[in-house]
């Protein structure tokens, strides 16, 4: 039990920094780092040797590689869509729908939200939803049923957290991404039922309706993900859901809602995200290009940050005669997530490499698959909260599960992805970006943070009993 604390502690660290300390995460990875190396050289895990350091640097700057070339013109993405008034417009066009109640929940939780976050991430779908939610319902219901529609965590960000957690596990994305749809399906359908509750919703139909389009919600995202792989799923489900009512409301009032001039980008993102991956499936062309390193790759040319880097050139192209790139804007955006993401990288690859999970992994395959499931689901949930990112949490938490020699493996990997996703949706970053858009005052702000951290606690026993009754019936 000594050796697995001694072992584990750059962890705990990073997590009483974070949650004790109230220390930025960037400050409490670096702490972790620094601790992890100190202990390596003290012989408390694996010899230090130049092959083990060569293979955690080359792994490393891979992962971070496939990781910022996201991340980065991502936030660029986001940056300029702002300034080009795009998620005001597309709050003005869903209340121009004019829907029931409803039908607007669930349109913007299993749809809008979605589409949005998955396209972008970084929590950019809250500054379209949020103002428009606070003006359909009261001040506290909007943020929280804002808070609610972050269901599409996993595949935020054209899927990033399940593209980096299935090179973590040593799985297919395909397999990964759909595993964990079928995980996420009861949250996504609680997470739903919670925002329609909020809503003040208390008649039955609506109910039935949202069994109706949670079940296209996931039978598109299970599908897009086996068929396809994550970069993509998340955006057509969102899109799915959100075809399906702009179809029954064309069909209700003879007339189509125009989608907004301001929001081009998004079709235009949406457009070449399909486009790139339908020709590079049936070209095999993203396979061009393979950057190996001793136990990952990646493929430049699948990363879905080439869709976002040619998006955003057109935009600033279109943008440029008058405003030009914000290089500053971006420089402060991206320098504390990325440098964030590269020091839990950095720890996760010396704990994996130097031998430093070898307890943990030996303390979880001794366990059962009934104490399996919730260990697994609390580990990541926890950790995606603490980090504030389905990146961060998988990074923490997969080498783990990555070493265990369970013929679930797959299923055991997917519960991390999505616990440690629907963990960071109650993180203090999403709750200080709603906060900050409806101008929340203490009272308003505490109300938040403990719905949130119940949200993340429902998250989690949710995966955690999903998880179990696979594993118990597979």
């Amino acid at each position: 039990m000594a050796a697995l604390l001694l072992q584990m502690s750059p962890i705990g660290l990073v997590i009483a920094l974070i949650l004790v300390m109230r220390r930025p995460p960037v400050q409490a990875a670096l702490s972790g780092v620094a601790l992890v190396f100190l202990l390596w050289t003290a012989g408390a895990a694996g010899a230090l040797t130049a092959a083990i350091s060569s293979a955690i640097f080359h792994d490393t700057m891979i992962l971070f590689l496939s990781t910022a070339c996201v991340i980065v013109p991502g936030l660029a993405f986001v940056i300029l869509v702002e300034r080009g008034g795009a998620p005001q417009a597309i709050g003005a066009w869903v209340k121009e729908l004019g829907w029931t109640p409803p039908a607007q929940v669930i349109f913007i939780v299993l749809g809008l939200a979605p589409l949005l976050e998955a396209m972008t991430g970084f929590g950019v779908s809250l500054i379209a939803t949020v103002p428009l939610l606070m003006g359909l319902f009261s001040r506290q219901a909007g943020m929280k049923i804002a808070l609610a529609g972050m269901v599409i965590m996993p595949w935020g960000t054209l899927g990033l957290a399940t593209v980096i957690g299935s090179l973590l596990a040593h799985i297919p994305a395909e397999t990964l991404g759909s595993h964990s749809a079928l995980i996420s399906a009861p949250v996504f359908l609680c997470l739903a039922a919670i925002a329609m509750w909020q809503a003040g919703i208390r008649t039955v139909t609506p109910w039935l309706g949202l069994l109706l389009v949670t079940a296209l919600f996931v039978a598109v995202l299970f599908s897009i993900n086996l068929w396809i792989g994550p970069e993509v799923s998340g955006v057509l489900a969102g899109l799915a859901v959100a075809c399906a009512g702009l179809g029954i409301s064309c069909a209700q009032r003879k007339k189509l809602v125009r989608w907004p001039s301001a929001a081009w980008p998004y079709l235009s993102l949406l457009g070449v995200i399909v486009a790139s991956r339908g020709i590079f499936l049936l070209s095999g062309w993203d396979g061009l290009w393979v950057i190996k390193g001793e136990h990952v790759s990646w493929k430049p040319l699948a990363s879905p940050g080439l869709a976002l880097l040619i998006v955003t050139l057109l935009m600033s192209v279109k943008q440029g005669a008058t405003a030009g790139f914000p290089w500053a804007s971006l420089f402060k955006r991206a320098k504390f997530p990325v440098t964030t993401i590269f020091l839990f990288l950095l720890l996760s690859q010396v704990m994996v490499k130097a031998g430093f999970l070898v307890e943990a992994q030996h303390t979880l395959q001794s366990l059962s698959g009934i104490s399996l499931a919730p260990t697994i689901a609390l580990l990541a949930g926890i950790a995606g909260y603490v980090t504030g990112s389905n990146v961060g949490g998988n990074t923490l938490v997969m080498p783990s599960i990555a070493a265990l020699t369970s013929e679930h493996g797959a299923w055991l990997a997917a519960m991390v992805n999505s616990a440690a996703g629907h963990g960071a949706l109650g993180s203090l970053s999403i709750l200080s970006l709603i906060t900050g858009l409806a101008g929340a005052n203490r009272q308003e702000e505490h109300s938040l943070i403990r719905f949130a951290f119940s949200l993340v606690f429902l998250n989690i026993v949710i995966v955690a009993a999903t998880g179990g009754a696979l594993l118990y019936f597979l």
